[in-house]
């Protein structure tokens, strides 16, 4: 085993004593290493993005978007920095209530870099700082509120953390544009009771809805029977308007024609026969009429006497 190794040592020695003995070998590996050193040290910068250089352990400048060239074994690239809006996403807090009410809420946070400098240097870790701010920032805000404030202020709580937020990052470079509660999870016993009122508040506005139905139907019901007796008043006053207005026009028409006394006392009997065609039980004759038949029947007695005198 030692004997294998030895004469693999020597035939590798031999190997680069060649190598080293040609010298259009020797400048191929030179142009290999130079091509791989330059290729290490010239950048390019994507769009949205920024690159922090260093010079000996020391900040030199800020690499903006286009293509950058470091020099080898002096600079190097410390970090590259995105400066797009980026979202955080947390997982849920426990937090408690002023009425001793212990939830879990989980946040959002938008967030943008806006300088590199003092995000790379000013502290370590950013994210886990603005997870652990929000965090503390959260129960402090949820401390003050009970818990159906708490439901119901998710605006009041959003707005309060972002401006917290962005008080406290602004050393860091960090602007935080919006804060958003995701999740807010009670108890579940609490849940249990919520979903019990939420029913029982559906049944109560349902209950509502067919009372409201009921007694706009009754109302409909009213105001069709309403208008019906209002068509129907109009309707025989309509009538009897027609009726008094034909009247009136007969009675013109008579006075026109200058109709005798005769005449009227006639028409009247012939009135009187289709009145007294048995049905009634008692019959009022004018005393124009009464006169009449009396001037009739005295002219038929007369004519009955002149007939037998002359037999």
């Amino acid at each position: 085993m030692n004997s294998m190794l030895l004469m693999n040592l020597l035939l590798a020695r031999r190997s680069e004593g060649a190598i080293l003995e040609r010298p259009e070998l020797r400048l191929i590996i030179l142009i290999v290493v130079l091509l791989w050193v330059i290729s290490r040290c010239v950048r390019i910068v994507p769009q949205a993005s920024v690159q922090i250089i260093e010079r000996l352990g020391a900040y030199k400048s800020t690499w903006q978007t286009g293509i950058h060239f470091k020099v080898p074994f002096i600079e190097r690239v410390k970090s590259a920095v995105s400066m797009k809006e980026q979202v955080a996403d947390f997982e849920p807090q426990a937090v408690i209530t002023k009425d001793n009410v212990t939830m879990q809420i989980d946040t959002v946070v938008f967030y943008q870099v806006t300088d590199p400098v003092l995000y790379t240097y000013g502290i370590e870790r950013p994210i886990l700082a603005i997870e652990n701010l929000s965090a503390t920032t959260l129960r402090n805000i949820i401390g003050d509120l009970e818990l159906d404030e708490t439901l119901t202020s998710r605006d009041l709580i959003n707005g309060k953390m972002r401006i917290i937020l962005d008080e406290a990052t602004d050393p860091w470079g960090i602007k935080v544009n919006r804060v958003e509660l995701k999740n807010i999870l009670p108890p579940k016993e609490i849940r249990n009771a919520m979903e019990k009122q939420m029913k029982a508040e559906r049944e109560k506005r349902e209950m509502v809805r067919m009372a409201e139905a009921e007694k706009e139907s009754k109302v409909r019901v009213a105001e069709g029977e309403k208008q019906a007796q209002i068509l129907q008043a109009e309707g025989e006053a309509e009538a009897m308007l027609t009726v008094a207005r034909a009247k009136m026009e007969s009675l013109n028409l008579i006075k026109s024609v200058e109709a005798d006394h005769a005449l009227i006392a006639l028409r009247s009997l012939d009135a009187l026969e289709k009145v007294a065609d048995g049905k009634a039980t008692k019959l009022i004759i004018p005393s124009e009429i009464q006169n009449l038949t009396s001037l009739i029947s005295a002219g038929k007695i007369a004519a009955e006497t002149k007939e037998n005198g002359e037999s």
